[in-house]
């Protein structure tokens, strides 16, 4: 029988192996709390069901442009306006199924076999999985406290000189340590993408979801950079499989002769249904209260069960940990917290194959009554840990 193929041979996503088993203990019986998985806890607002109740009901539900429709794209463009004050042309917009597809897109279209790429470690697994199945090479940048964990242009700019780079790729708020880049921070980098003529993708699926200092998008910097969004964060759309792109005009044409292969086109019931969440900023922001709710008791109750290193929670849902007071192997850690406490979280070598073993990310996308009961089992669990 013929051998797979070499470009099969990406790490698996903890995350979703860890929600394999929670999940399996959950079918045997156990009350499980999923703090493992950034999926918001709430349904899709009332106006996006609304609107893909009234797409059912007006009939056949099938291909659109491989770009997206009109009044998504059109949405979105208006969305930027409101959001940023920023004017984009909704020729430049394509919509994608979720910002997975954007992210295989932007690859395809930027990067030949064997380009380097840049992203930080800790980082969101997909990137490196992603970027090694399609014969690409991620460069992992290492960030730590001296940079409040993000990339920086001196970063950038040794990597780029140890083997030359072909792009870079960041996310803020960032997945899964929750820092944000200071618009200065977010200008300075794509500046050294310029000069050093590299890609810049930025990735912006958590924006909406911000909690201390200023989100910026990298648009209002530059027509130059790959912007990657989604529905499926703020506007609680996960399973909906809907996101965006914000392309320079360079990239366009390119982009949607690939689409047009790869997916076809996204979802018509989606797009007719994203089209609407712009709407809902009510019923979202009631949502968000509730993560603020939620992040506010683990920066108040973790430290005091022994997490006295926590990466600083500017925005997402994610705290991002460090196990060193009982453990020195994360994966083996939450495998245990998973079995006796029943507990889901994910290990940290998702984000960082070099450093992850010391750190779990904790999700606080759910309930504040799970949060909160989840502080409780650790309390009296962790005693036996030390």
């Amino acid at each position: 029988m013929p051998d797979v193929s070499r470009r099969s041979e990406v790490e698996p996503f903890l995350a979703m192996d860890v929600l394999a088993r929670a999940n399996a203990l959950e079918a045997a019986g156990a009350r499980v709390l999923h703090m493992e998985v950034g999926q918001p806890g709430a349904p899709a607002p009332r106006a996006v069901l609304d609107a893909a109740r009234a797409a059912l009901d007006g009939g056949r539900i099938g291909y659109t442009e491989a770009r997206g429709l009109p009044l998504l794209r059109r949405a979105i463009a208006e969305h930027y306006r409101a959001a940023y004050g920023i004017e984009v042309s909704d020729r430049r917009i394509v919509a994608t199924t979720g910002s997975s597809a954007g992210f295989n897109l932007a690859f395809l279209a930027a990067f030949d076999p064997g380009d380097r790429v840049a992203i930080t470690a800790p980082g969101y697994p997909a990137y490196r999985n992603i970027l090694r199945a399609l014969g690409l090479v991620p460069v992992e940048i290492e960030v730590g406290a001296d940079t409040r964990w993000a990339l920086t242009p001196e970063l950038l700019e040794a990597a780029h000189r140890e083997a030359p780079l072909k792009g870079v790729l960041v996310a803020s708020p960032a997945n899964p340590t929750g820092t944000m880049m200071t618009p200065e921070a977010l200008k300075a980098l794509n500046a050294a993408c310029e000069a050093l003529d590299l890609w810049f993708i930025s990735d912006e699926i958590y924006h909406g979801l911000v909690f201390e200092g200023r989100q910026e998008t990298a648009l209002a910097f530059t027509d130059k950079a790959i912007v990657i969004n989604s529905f499926s964060k703020y506007y609680c759309m996960t399973g909906w499989r809907i996101g965006w792109m914000v392309l320079p005009e360079q990239l366009v044409r390119p982009v949607e002769r690939i689409a047009q292969s790869l997916y076809i086109s996204p979802p018509e019931l989606s797009q007719r249904a994203a089209a609407a969440a712009f709407g809902a900023s009510s019923d979202l922001e009631i949502v968000k209260a509730g993560y603020t709710r939620n992040r506010a008791v683990l920066l108040e109750r973790m430290p005091g069960l022994g997490f006295t290193e926590m990466l600083p929670v500017d925005g997402a849902f994610y705290l991002y940990a460090s196990v060193r007071p009982f453990s020195n192997d994360s994966v083996a850690f939450a495998g245990r917290m998973l079995e006796e406490t029943g507990i889901a979280a994910t290990p940290g070598p998702d984000f960082d194959p070099v450093n992850g073993r010391s750190y779990l990310r904790f999700s606080f996308a759910g309930d504040t009554a799970v949060i909160e009961e989840a502080m409780e089992r650790l309390a009296g669990w962790l005693p036996k840990q030390g």
